[in-house]
């Protein structure tokens, strides 16, 4: 029997707890022995729970208990869950986590500390919940080149989205919605300001390019400016609008990584992904693209995540990741990066404007113009935008080439 040691008993540690009992039979022939949770750690009184005597407020009880093997990290933030994942490494116990929040900023320290000591940091779940794309990425996608990763990586965002394009709802309203489903935090801005995206894009990177991409790094750009306009001239144009969080390999060995609203064309794998469903798209130079779909979040599907870490580990089969930070950062200056354009201008000069953006097809023409640009490195846009003062941009967002 191995024991673990639950840190945080909130959604997702109750959840572990959970899926650890209901599948208590499976896991066991799976692993050639049972697993079973020996302690777990949250100040708050669960005195009438089922579980109440495995409680304790002490970590010490848990990181000095040499019968527990694993432990799983599932209290969010950066503090104390990375000193106590730090101090559970170097007392030789491997450690499962869904902070994408520790993993994005100090994965390649934790990683590090677990080799030294000889056991595993594992987090499938701090990307995408459920679907497994960590692991296959590192495994049955090892044997590619990868050019890019393109991701829809949070819910929230993406049933937001899906309302405005489905119930012509706006984006207050659509928010509203989701907080009443329980879709978005009381403080939405980690999902809707592509907070959130941007952790998960620097995981994805960290392990598909080998580079310890920190999220200060990158810019994230989120989906408060989309407008109903924007969304009636997708559909007119035949694309849908996905808060996208994508990486690219450049031939210098760079990355251009973007978190931001992009018009999506319906051809795309990605435009079609409703509601809370993610999806991550990952483009390698031997399979051509390959796409992982499901719930990207949500109690057991983040648990699922969890315990097969947990499993993998308890049977010898956990895969260990190991990145490096260059001596100069490798994430590039978007404004080299090329792309066609979605504008949507007013004023006298929009026709002039149009003409220098490359514009073909007029998608709106009333008070305002809106229409698709030729592709062009984005400072090449800019600069236009700039020479054409009397133009007014009332939204530009990049579109998915």
């Amino acid at each position: 029997m191995k024991q673990i040691g639950i840190l945080g008993f909130g959604v997702v540690g109750s959840g572990v707890a959970e899926v650890l009992k209901i599948n208590a039979n499976g896991i066991a022939n799976r692993c050639g022995e049972s697993i079973r949770v020996k302690s777990i750690l949250d100040i708050r009184d669960f005195s009438g729970h089922p579980l109440s005597k495995l409680f304790t407020k002490n970590f010490n009880d848990i990181v000095n208990d040499h019968d527990i093997a694993v432990v799983v990290e599932a209290m969010g933030g950066s503090h104390p869950a990375y000193d106590f994942t730090k101090a559970a490494l170097q007392a030789g116990k491997s450690v499962v986590t869904s902070n994408k929040e520790v993993v994005a900023k100090l994965g390649q320290e934790l990683t590090a500390i677990a080799k030294k000591n000889g056991v595993h940091y594992l987090f499938e779940a701090s990307v995408g919940g459920g679907i497994p794309v960590i692991r296959p990425i590192g495994t049955c996608l090892a044997a590619n080149e990868i050019r890019s990763v393109t991701g829809i990586v949070n819910g929230t965002t993406n049933y937001i989205l899906t309302e405005m394009f489905e119930m012509g709802r706006n984006f207050e309203e659509a928010l509203a919605d989701a907080m009443d489903k329980g879709y978005a935090e009381k403080n939405p801005s980690a999902d809707v300001d592509g907070i959130d995206a941007c952790r998960k894009i620097c995981i994805l990177s960290d392990i598909i390019f080998g580079y310890n991409v920190s999220p200060e790094e990158v810019k994230p750009e989120g989906i408060r400016s989309i407008r109903e306009r924007d969304v009636q001239a997708a559909e007119k144009a035949g694309y849908s609008i996905k808060l996208l969080a994508r990486a690219e390999k450049c031939p210098d060995g760079g990355l251009y990584i973007l978190v931001c609203p992009f018009f999506v064309n319906h051809d795309n794998m990605l435009a079609g992904i409703r509601g809370v469903f993610n999806g991550i798209l990952v483009d390698g130079n031997a399979t051509d693209e390959v796409l992982f779909y499901g719930k990207g979040a949500g109690k057991m599907p983040t648990a699922s995540a969890m315990v097969a870490d947990v499993i993998n580990i308890v049977n010898g089969r956990a895969f260990t990741y190991s990145w490096t930070r260059p001596p100069i950062s490798v994430v590039k200056n978007n404004a080299e990066r090329s792309s066609a354009f979605y504008l949507s201008v007013e004023g006298e000069q929009r026709e002039a404007f149009f003409a220098a953006m490359g514009g073909k097809d007029k998608i709106f023409y009333d008070h305002m113009l809106d229409f698709i640009s030729d592709i062009m490195p984005e400072k090449e846009a800019d600069k236009i935008m700039a020479a054409f003062p009397g133009v007014t941009i009332h939204q530009k967002l990049r579109v998915l080439g």
